[in-house]
């Protein structure tokens, strides 16, 4: 049986089936290990490790605690009954969005591949190439949000580190555009969240494209990355301390367990705090040579567990209510059998959106395409429910080809 324990409770001999935080969280090879002495349990408290799974069939027991499934359920209900607020109406549809944001996409993750290849050979960075690009990502996110979200799902492993900036400075404008932030504002962070990353272009490739878990020494060398961005930064003409934040701050946590600084709560600004959320939930929805992304649903929750110590809980709740219970994008399994892909939002009530059935699980084979709202009442199209999200890779079914 899997349960959740504090890392207080740990004792050798029980077996960890999962340390309850980002996988980059943390230098252990694996997130599932036996607990054989006092010095690992000693290295997960180190790394700012609050809670974490046992799996008692193989470890150790604690009686008391509670299961995985009495977790899981409790933090659904939870975040269930935060999103059921109204959301932002979009201006365009989603697919009259799409064409354009795939190429300001494409622009973006042209020009931060040229930016950080000329601070690769000693080039100081010019923010009047930044600048358009993040005007454009920010239009396209006022038009619909989903669209441009969406594409930032998709990353090609060998281009991991650009893609995961474009999307960052994605992920933070839709952020700050959710929290009613002024349009100067939202351009400053997409512009941190763009160059965030910069300071990966000092840490030596074997360590930063390493096809593997990184080693104690590597992860300390990794870990520098966020000194070099913010030094790099300082150093540009014209750039802001909001975008300073976002790069100084995004590994920081709000319990002090972050880095480098160990900055706690308020210590943080408001905007560190929204880059440390985006960052975690990009990378650990990503795909990566030796690690598989989680789905986006499985990410929220998760993250909305982990904000008890990590992030701050109000913005963790916003930032859910952005992305979603169910993102765009998602593939998702309904109570008739029939599988489809979340094409919008209900701002209403998030847990039923707008579906594009496109498979029947029950014969296993393509059906018709068709739309269904699962808001509507019984007759109308909301005869239906979401049971379960579920993999892509699974069935087989690319999502894009269906938005």
């Amino acid at each position: 049986m899997i349960k959740k324990i504090r890392v207080e409770q740990l004792k050798p001999g029980m077996y960890i089936h999962d340390m309850n935080c980002g996988w980059m969280e943390h230098p252990f090879f694996s997130g599932s290990l036996m607990v054989k002495n006092e010095k690992t349990i000693g290295q997960i408290i180190g790394n700012g490790i609050r809670e974490v799974y046992i799996d008692t069939g193989k470890g150790l027991d604690v009686v008391d605690a509670p299961t995985e499934s009495e977790v899981k359920a409790e933090i659904e209900h939870r975040m269930i009954a935060l999103v059921q607020q109204t959301g932002q109406a979009e201006s365009a549809s989603l697919h009259d969005e799409l064409a354009k944001s795939r190429k300001v996409h494409s622009e973006a993750n042209r020009i931060v591949h040229s930016i950080m290849q000329d601070v690769r050979i000693g080039k100081q960075i010019e923010l009047e190439q930044v600048d358009p690009v993040v005007e454009h990502l920010t239009d396209s996110i006022l038009r619909n949000k989903d669209a441009l979200l969406s594409l930032c799902r998709i990353k090609q492993k060998d281009d991991y580190t650009f893609l995961h900036s474009v999307s960052i400075g994605a992920l933070l404008i839709s952020f700050a555009r959710a929290l009613g932030l002024d349009r100067n504002v939202i351009r400053l962070l997409g512009i941190g969240g763009m160059l965030h990353d910069i300071g990966k272009m000092k840490v030596p490739d074997e360590v930063l494209n390493k096809p593997g878990k990184l080693t104690d020494e590597e992860f300390v060398i990794m870990k520098s990355h966020v000194v070099y961005s913010r030094d790099i930064l300082s150093e540009t003409p014209g750039i802001d301390q909001i975008s300073l934040d976002v790069a100084a701050q995004h590994h920081e946590r709000h319990d002090g367990s972050g880095y480098p600084l160990g900055l706690k709560g308020s210590e943080m600004s408001v905007y560190g705090q929204m880059a440390a959320i985006v960052d975690v939930y990009d990378a650990i929805t990503s795909d990566r040579c030796y690690h598989k992304g989680m789905e986006p649903t499985v990410a929220l929750r998760k993250m909305f567990e982990w904000s008890r110590f990590h992030f701050n809980p109000e913005l963790i709740h916003t930032f859910v209510r952005t992305i979603g219970i169910y993102p765009v994008g998602t593939l998702v399994m309904l109570e008739s059998g029939k599988i489809g892909i979340v094409i919008a939002q209900n701002d209403k009530t998030l847990t039923q959106p707008l579906v594009r059935v496109v498979f029947n699980s029950r014969k296993i084979h393509y059906v018709a395409p068709e739309d269904i709202d699962l808001s509507k009442p019984f007759g109308k199209g909301g005869e239906d429910r979401i049971v379960s999200h579920e993999s892509p890779a699974k069935w087989g079914i690319d999502p894009q080809k269906f938005l």
